[in-house]
């Protein structure tokens, strides 16, 4: 018995310490040195631009990386978003404004490009996209709810001190007034002309054509080509091949990303997705208890 406890005491241990270790393990492979750079002699990248646009530090970051990395002479920027808010929209749209001067960008709209998105990738030296993804959408748009007589069913009053008559605007909670109204509609227009003009500047667009290629449209790669919106229509193989061309690559090695981080990636994807799940339920469970 006393061999078998000896025996079983490391398992004992490993057990009692598992989750400790395993943290332990990614916490190494995370820090330790990476040798990627001297084994893989990689000269060409690839970076998505995925789902909705609500941030832009963690894309920023790795296409930063990219820009810096020496051995890289072009990237691959694969697109498959609907779109998003502005402000992250407009710093990646500008980033990659200035790393196309460094070395070459091709945009490759592998299912939707539209709104958010293509202001993204607009910039990119040329835009290739999947003859079945959807292009365009250029707009600008700001949605509202009126609760207020749902509010009233439940019994809800709302109690405000603001200073300022328009630091309300926007409110869910009554209708909005005709000055918060022309102040919101006079920002949207704002946003939606200084989007037109980067456009037609980026794609060398006739600007007095923006009734064509804008006002929230959304297009057929087909007729976004037609319009100047993309350079051609192709899969990702013709995509890679511009790229090579513009990078002056004769044997073209993609960059792998580090087993660990694409692990890290399919994690956090899973758990954000079952948070928004759990989230969306709970949502509704308090509908039915409201009712």
């Amino acid at each position: 018995m006393k061999i078998v406890k000896i025996f079983l005491a490391p398992f004992d241990f490993i057990m009692k310490y598992f989750k400790a270790l395993v943290l332990l393990l990614i916490v190494f492979l995370i820090f330790a040195p990476s040798f990627k750079e001297s084994e893989n002699p990689a000269n060409v990248a690839r970076i998505d631009l995925k789902g909705a646009i609500l941030q832009s530090d963690s894309f920023l970051e790795e296409i930063t990386e990219l820009e810096n990395n020496p051995n890289i002479k072009g990237i691959l920027l694969v697109i498959d978003s609907p779109g998003g808010a502005i402000a992250p929209s407009v710093e990646i749209s500008q980033t990659i404004k200035r790393i196309k001067n460094k070395k070459p960008i091709v945009a490759y709209a592998q299912g939707s490009m539209a709104s958010g998105s293509y202001m993204a990738g607009m910039w990119a030296n040329k835009i290739v996209a999947n003859s079945g993804s959807m292009i365009g959408s250029i707009g600008v748009i700001l949605n509202g709810v009126d609760v207020s007589e749902l509010a009233e069913k439940l019994g809800i009053k709302t109690q405000i001190l603001k200073a300022g008559i328009y630091k309300e605007a926007g409110t869910f909670m009554r209708p909005w007034n005709k000055q918060e109204e022309e102040m919101l509609r006079n920002l949207i227009n704002e946003q939606y002309w200084l989007f037109v003009k980067e456009v037609a500047e980026a794609r060398k667009l006739d600007i007095k054509k923006e009734k064509d290629f804008a006002q929230g449209r959304i297009l057929s790669a087909n007729n976004a080509l037609k319009l100047g919106l993309i350079d051609s229509v192709g899969g990702i193989y013709e995509a890679q091949n511009t790229l090579f061309e513009l990078a002056k690559i004769e044997e073209p090695m993609w960059l792998k990303k580090d087993k660990m981080d694409l692990y890290l990636e399919r994690i956090i994807g899973e758990n954000v997705s079952l948070g928004i799940q759990r989230a969306i339920y709970g949502l509704y469970v308090e509908i039915l208890k409201g009712n």
